[in-house]
């Protein structure tokens, strides 16, 4: 039995570990619940509670062995119907590197789900049935892998127990979606021949495949480069709440309290308060109830300034050297996730950060097309799971970075007004980077700015 002492010492370890965020993707019935049941059952990230339940319910079904989809597939209906709906998120550890996973939905209509579960991913694990190859499905989840910047895609070749193992079909599978992927930008690919069925290559080297030589699933997880250093990009402090007391212990008190999106804040930095652009300088940062001198990425703090300027909710405190510009003109790539077509001429409201404010859709300057990459110019409007460039006309400056350049601070969400309901998810592009300030003009009544 293990020690009191040595669990602090195994949980310190444990907590010294690199941490890695990563999303499965794939079209249904690819195995994806499978691979990632099989992930958790190998690796032993399995309760025994939880592995009684599913040989129950395994049983109860006829099944000779234990569904191990059971084990991600958490909503009644998504265990009714055998497919994945809704993400679900997934903890656990291994010696090497601590992991969340989001196991998102392969069907179509639930694209908005994979968008959803990739947008802070490290890494994308894209499921192709051996036997189907490349698909439109995949196609997409290669274009949104892409589109949200994620840094390594690794393409599961999986159900190859179903072609008797054989490297021809898994190396023209690879090729064909390599050089799909490649296109689109991706910049590391790597390809794995699976059966999540029979745990080839999940956790375990597969002895059915020795002309495979790479690492498995799990190997490549835990030793692949995590490089999200927040702390090297530009502070970017968007605020989300006004502190002010007005106590008699503190009368004076005026603080600016959020969680530091990028980079690092210092006492005595010369800041500029954005879309306002008025200066300051910061007085005193405050994080867990300490006065400290300097804080960084993703701490939550509150900071204070050394004059008494207009700051409120959705305005974003920067550093004067390195602010970012602000535009009412914002061209984007957006993956549009809503039921209903989203056209020129669409009033919307623009969530950037925490500011919220109202736009008009002014262009859809051309949608991608999957099949070949090439866009097809003035769609007039986007569908469900269309990418498409649009351009957004805000009736207040916005703070956005380029995507390429912060992917917290380059993106938002276009929502519906009437609802709330989410429509697009976007991607800055560059043309910000060169945006000059813009004069205010907006219409409370008209939407027309």
């Amino acid at each position: 039995m293990t020690s009191p002492t040595d669990q602090v010492a195994q949980l310190a370890d444990l907590a010294a570990t690199t941490l890695l965020r990563f999303a499965t993707a794939g079209s249904v019935d690819d195995g994806k619940s499978t691979l990632v049941g099989r992930l958790l059952h190998d690796s032993k990230s399995v309760l025994t509670d939880q592995m009684e339940a599913v040989e129950a319910v395994s049983a109860q079904r006829g099944q000779d062995a234990p569904d191990l989809a059971l084990l991600t597939d958490g909503l009644r209906a998504e265990r009714e119907q055998g497919i994945t709906i809704d993400v679900a998120y997934r903890y656990f550890a291994t010696a090497r590197r601590r992991f969340i996973l989001a196991d998102t939905p392969g069907h179509v209509q639930y694209t908005r789900n994979m968008v959803t579960g990739a947008s802070t991913a490290d890494l994308a694990v894209v499921l192709v049935d051996a036997r189907n190859g490349v698909i439109e499905q995949t196609r997409r989840h290669a274009a949104v892998a892409a589109l949200l910047r994620v840094p390594h895609v690794v393409l599961a070749v999986n159900k190859m127990d179903l072609v008797d193992y054989r490297e021809s079909v898994f190396a023209a599978i690879a090729e064909e979606f390599t050089a799909y992927a490649s296109d689109l930008g991706v910049p590391e690919i790597t390809a794995i021949p699976i059966s999540a069925l029979a745990g080839d290559n999940v956790v375990d080297a597969s002895a059915h495949m020795d002309w495979y030589g790479g690492p498995t699933v799990l190997e490549h997880l835990e030793t692949v480069p995590v490089s999200h250093d927040l702390t090297a990009c530009p502070a970017r402090f968007p605020v989300q709440y006004v502190i002010r007391p007005q106590s008699a212990e503190h009368p004076d008190y005026r603080g600016y309290a959020g969680q530091i999106a990028s980079g690092v804040l210092r006492v005595g930095e010369a800041v500029t308060v954005l879309p306002s652009g008025r200066t300051s300088t910061i007085e005193g940062i405050d994080a867990l109830g300490e006065s400290v001198d300097i804080a960084w990425a993703p701490q939550s703090v509150t900071v204070r300034l050394k004059d008494d300027i207009d700051i409120s909710r959705g305005d974003l405190i920067a550093p004067s050297a390195s602010a970012p510009a602000t535009t009412q003109d914002v061209e984007a790539t957006v993956c549009h996730v809503a039921d209903q077509p989203l056209a020129v001429g669409a009033r919307v409201l623009l969530k950037h950060t925490t500011r919220t404010v109202k736009a008009i859709v002014k262009e859809i300057p051309s949608r991608l097309t999957l099949d070949d990459l090439s866009q097809h110019p003035d769609p007039g409007q986007l569908v469900a799971n269309d990418i498409g460039r649009v351009v957004v006309r805000t009736a207040e400056p916005l703070a956005l970075d380029a995507y390429a350049d912060s992917r917290r601070t380059g993106s938002f969400l276009l929502i519906d007004p009437a609802d709330g309901t989410t429509l697009a998810a976007g991607m800055a592009g560059e043309s910000f980077a060169s945006q000059a300030e813009t004069t205010v003009q907006a219409d409370e009544e008209g939407w027309d700015f």
